[in-house]
């Protein structure tokens, strides 16, 4: 009985020698996680609410205060809040951006941007009334999406 015990008391000692040893484990290095960032491609909201606006000569114009999205989910509108506390409505195509100094640039020259119809937040336009759709990508240069869509199927 004694060598079984002691054949057993063995085994349970290089058992235990083959067990990692809790307390010369490092401690575990926690690190914040990495920022998440768009894809390639991609623009989140929060990267372009609160971006500068700047016309032809770097002129800022204000900063976008708020998205517009058609019936479909697309992005149709930016909201700029100007400088004189009057809101402009700028289409999502008309802009171009740097998001790494949180900026976008509209193609319109200080001429054309004192000429630009605005509104405030107690007199929101009808966006989507074809009238104002067409009148305000004709000011900025554009054709609105669901013409450009007719058109290219038109023989």
């Amino acid at each position: 009985m004694i060598k079984y015990t002691m054949r057993s008391a063995f085994a349970l000692l290089l058992t235990a020698s083959a067990l990692p040893v809790i307390a010369a484990d490092p401690p575990r290095v926690v690190t914040a996680a990495p920022p998440v960032v768009a894809a390639g491609g991609q623009i989140r909201a929060k990267q372009v609410l609160g971006t500068k606006i700047l016309i032809a000569g770097n002129t800022a114009i204000g900063t976008v205060e708020d998205l517009v999205f058609d019936d479909a989910g697309n992005l149709e509108y930016l909201v700029v809040s100007t400088d004189n506390n009057k809101l402009v409505s700028v289409p999502w195509d008309a802009a171009k951006w740097d998001l790494e100094k949180k900026v976008g640039t509209i193609g319109i020259t200080v001429e054309q941007y004192k000429t630009i119809p605005t509104f405030t937040t107690t007199t929101y336009p009808s966006f989507y009334t074809p009238t104002y759709r067409t009148e305000t990508y004709k000011f900025y240069g554009l054709t609105p999406r669901e013409l450009r869509r007719i058109e290219r199927r038109l023989p």
